[in-house]
């Protein structure tokens, strides 16, 4: 146990300082031995003692000086590394070269500083990331907003305008297309106010014991007329011993819509829809996957992003802001669940989600 203790000792500011003292004294305390035989003397006692004292006086100043400069050479270094940070903008992490000195009191504070000058970087690079990412968000929301409210007024004022000369089946046609405008303006604003709910852990989850598999299959129901009229072949292939989860169903059914809807948006005439359902161990996965384009590797990170929309090549979708996937990833960690993405350019993506069984 008294070699670890002499270690842990010497790895300390203080217990060099000690040891070096210890040495120091020493030596003088030899030097006197050495000379005190020679003090019998009186004349060269005065000598003796006069010289001693010079010589420690002189020995202490140096002495000090080298511990002074000891103790404020990292000292100084880690000063120059904070004032060029502070210059930087706190955009580069200090780096100060320390020569294994880090066992000791001064080496742990430049640590701790470098640790912290890492973590404010990346701290503020992400929030600048994040404050790119919200300008766009807020440009694409402006333009999904814009681009039905002006169609809508467009046909709203043609109706008024022509009003006695337009035909009953042109005013119904422009009344349903203002319709259509409005409905998407209303889901656009739905989730944006979701998302927020969501993200402030404002919703309280009403959850209950129920089938999956059989809300999927109704849910596949419920867009299956929608399918048909895009060219599409929209199924489901559930398991018949799947166990239920324990769950908000109107959140999940809203996660299916979601997943669905996402699929159906990028899944050109003629592809082919499934949502599966099935049992793997204690879990139960929930599969939606589509023979669409695909997402390009670079966009697999992410597609969950609340302020990411990717640009997968079609002609943009009004009133869609790309937010049903990031409310879709929040429902699901909300019922502690996971979810993720695989995809292949040229050949569909597939969603999995991950939850826990009843």
């Amino acid at each position: 146990m008294r070699p670890n203790t002499d270690s842990r000792l010497f790895a300390t500011l203080y217990g060099r300082l000690a040891i070096s003292l210890m040495v120091v004294f020493v030596a003088i305390g030899a030097i006197m031995i050495v000379t005190s035989q020679r003090m019998f003397e009186t004349q060269r006692l005065f000598e003796l003692v006069a010289n001693l004292v010079v010589g420690t006086v002189v020995f202490s100043l140096i002495a000090a000086l080298v511990v002074f400069r000891f103790l404020t050479l990292r000292l100084r270094r880690l000063a120059c590394a904070i004032e060029a940070f502070r210059a930087s903008g706190f955009a580069h992490p200090i780096r100060v070269d320390t020569q294994n000195g880090n066992d000791d009191e001064i080496g742990r504070i430049i640590g701790a500083f470098q640790e912290m000058s890492e973590r404010i970087a990346t701290q503020l690079a992400q929030l600048e990331q994040v404050d790119r990412q919200r300008r766009e968000l807020l440009a694409n929301v402006s333009h999904d907003l814009r681009t039905p409210l002006a169609s809508m007024q467009g046909y709203l004022e043609m109706v008024l305008i022509r009003d006695e000369g337009l035909s009953q089946d042109d005013r119904y046609r422009y009344l349903q297309i203002a319709v259509k405008h409005c409905e998407r303006l209303a889901r656009l604003v739905r989730d944006l106010f979701d998302l927020t709910k969501l993200e402030a852990n404002e919703v309280r989850l009403q959850v209950e014991a129920f089938p999956i598999s059989e809300l999927a299959q109704d849910v596949v129901q419920k867009f299956a007329l929608s399918a048909h009229k895009r060219d599409l072949r929209l199924s489901a292939s559930v398991c018949a011993d799947c166990p239920p989860i324990r769950a908000d169903i109107g959140m999940m059914e809203r996660v299916l819509e979601n997943l669905i809807e996402n699929a159906m948006r990028y899944t050109p005439a003629g592809g082919e829809i499934n949502v599966g359902v099935r049992r793997t161990g204690d879990r139960v996965e929930l599969q939606v996957s589509d023979t669409g384009r695909g997402i390009h590797h670079d966009d697999i990170g992410n597609v969950f992003d609340r302020y990411y929309r990717a640009d997968r090549g079609e002609s943009s979708d009004a009133g869609n802001a790309g937010l049903g996937l990031a409310i879709t990833r929040r429902i699901i960690e909300l019922h502690g669940g996971r979810i993720r993405v695989e995809s292949t350019p040229g050949l569909g993506t597939t969603f999995t989600v991950d939850l826990a069984m009843a």
